[in-house]
């Protein structure tokens, strides 16, 4: 009975010979069309010499440069192993001048370096971790004590992600618990190794932490893109309910010694979440009060990397709004003594599909007793005191069912978008506004100027806001320098910061434009302010009106030349 094709390799033609690169184990080759196949099992080996001794002489005959790489293709690599397959190739190797590796029975794949692995210097003496599920993103705060246990002072301690939650993390701030005047400890991710499934933030301690030394650390992060709603399709009317996956061990590079883990839902409406059974088969864990579940606490050395996967289903019927790319931008003229702003948002509501069509009727009918809707049905944004000339458009136009009222303190726009936005609906949409540059801008005794704006000026719901993606760009007057920025947002999540030279209307240089980008950031930064300082002097302020009018100058005189010329014809 004939034996079967190779099941994998790929065929090449080189010269008269088919070749047939190697597949998986125990294959059968040939070398021609017509001629027999060779199986190459073990305890063949006069087959196998005399199968190399033919190519041997066949390469003598036609010597090619890539001889030792064809003989490696066409021979099975077990018939590689024989003794007289190695004393053939040895041979072949001094007449064609060519290197040929040795087989060997070991593999020949290179050991891969060995995946970062934080040094267990330190031991979590207590922590407390918890979850927030309050809002469309999560919020989680692990408060420790951690000990150092080495021999020598340590300033690095390192916080574990799965490469999964490494994407989706963002506003991590680290704080000592007991010390708020110290500020926020540098946090920044260990390069990612891609070989790893696990990656880690590194905290630097301000001050090295002596052996047996203890330190009470306050970490606070946000994970965006956390739920998954369950069903995933509802009706319009219906309750949503959203599903959250963790671990009731916080999951840690060192050993724990005690801990507990805390989850906030919005409200007691928890129909479902993971429960752990105690001695005797009893439900011991968690215990539930209102709308808390607590995990623990659980007492005894728990080794690092240690989790305990847990799930939980609640009701939020809330818009989950995601706005995957903000696009903010900021123009300061010191000519107009304005300041414009506009933003470009392009929002997803994340949540619950609807599983029947759109009505309109019911929709309009519900609006009469208001009941809760996961739809998004208004925004509300509230902006700096002196805010004018706002604006709302969409893909399509101006939107017109926008309001806006200003206040001594603050201004406020709310917007309702042209439709309402149900889960997996998209909305893009766009609004702008002016300001007085007094408001926001200030000058310095040495001639400079300061501005300070915040970061970002989303809307602000009760059920928050998460960003993907941030791009702000703020243009500087033209012949701007010595330009510096500050920022409160968390450094872990600034991805971008540049100064370039932007061109527009009448420009000679262009204008200095400062582009700021960040990812993974919520609404709670909205009180965070940038702050940019940059010189401007009296000769740059002048040189546009000075082009301008120079230009126009020029233009009449021009024509005043042009008119004085005669056209006509000579009587003579």
């Amino acid at each position: 009975m004939p034996h079967a094709r190779c099941p994998g390799p790929r065929q090449a033609s080189r010269g008269d010979l088919d070749v047939f690169e190697p597949g998986p184990p125990a294959l059968y080759c040939r070398n021609r069309a017509s001629s027999p196949r060779w199986p190459i099992r073990g305890g063949r080996r006069s087959e196998a010499a005399c199968f190399l001794f033919l190519y041997f002489l066949r390469l003598l005959i036609a010597p090619s440069e890539d001889a030792a790489a064809l003989i490696l293709a066409v021979v099975p690599y077990e018939l590689l192993l024989s003794s007289s397959a190695s004393v053939l190739l040895g041979l072949l190797a001094t007449v064609l001048g060519s290197s040929v590796p040795a087989p060997s029975s070991s593999s020949s794949a290179t050991v891969d370096e060995v995946a970062f692995k934080p040094p267990p210097v330190f031991r979590n003496a207590n922590l407390v971790h918890i979850i927030s599920l309050e809002k469309n993103y999560v919020k989680e705060q692990i408060n420790v004590l951690i000990e150092n246990v080495s021999d020598k002072p340590q300033d690095e301690y390192h916080v574990p992600f799965t490469a999964d939650q490494m994407a989706r993390v963002g506003g991590l701030e680290v704080k000592d618990r007991k010390d708020a005047a110290a500020g926020p400890f540098a946090a920044e991710p260990v390069e990612v190794d891609p070989r790893s499934d696990v990656q880690y933030y590194r905290i630097r301690l301000p001050a090295p932490l002596k052996p047996g030394g203890q330190q009470t650390l306050g970490i606070a992060f946000y994970y965006l893109k956390a739920y998954t709603p369950l069903p995933a399709s509802i009706k319009q009317e219906d309750q949503q309910f959203l599903s959250y996956s963790f671990s009731v061990y916080a999951p840690s590079a060192y050993p724990t010694m005690k801990q507990k883990t805390e989850v906030k839902a919005p409200s007691p409406a928890i129909p479902d979440y993971t429960k752990m059974s105690g001695k005797g088969g009893t439900v011991q864990h968690p215990q539930k009060q209102g709308s808390k579940l607590t995990y623990g606490p659980f007492e005894g050395e728990m080794p690092a990397g240690a989790v305990s996967p847990a799930q939980v289903r609640f009701d939020f019927s809330k818009p989950v709004t995601h706005v995957s790319n903000l696009d903010r931008d900021i123009h300061v003229s010191h000519w107009g003594g304005n300041i414009a702003f506009e933003e470009r948002y392009t929002l997803h509501h994340r949540g619950a599909n609807l599983s029947v069509p759109f009505n309109r009727v019911k929709w309009a009918q519900s609006q009469y007793f208001n009941p809760s809707s996961a739809a998004l049905k208004e925004m509300r944004f509230p902006l700096q005191a002196g805010s004018a000339d706002p604006y709302f458009t969409d893909v399509i136009g101006n939107v017109s069912t926008s309001k806006f009222r200003s206040g001594k303190r603050e201004a406020l726009l709310e917007l309702k978008p042209r439709y309402p936005v149900f889960g997996g609906w998209k909305y893009p949409f766009t609004i702008g506004w002016n300001i007085n540059s007094g408001k926001l801008l200030r000058r310095t005794a040495s001639g400079g100027y300061v501005l300070k704006v915040p970061f970002i000026e989303g809307p602000k719901q009760t059920e928050g806001v998460e960003y993907g993606r941030i791009n702000v760009r703020v243009l500087l007057p033209e012949g701007a320098s010595d330009v510096r920025v500050s920022t409160g947002i968390p450094k872990s999540s600034m991805t971008d910061l540049s100064v370039d030279v932007h061109k527009t209307y009448l420009d000679t240089m262009g204008r200095t434009m400062v582009t700021i980008k960040a990812r993974n950031l919520v609404d709670e930064f909205r009180d965070r302010d940038l702050i940019i300082s940059y010189e401007a002097s009296v000769a740059d302020a002048l040189r546009k009106p000075l082009i301008v009018f120079s230009s126009m100058l020029a233009l009449f005189a021009a024509a005043w030349a042009v008119g004085k010329v005669e056209v006509g014809f000579s009587k003579a």
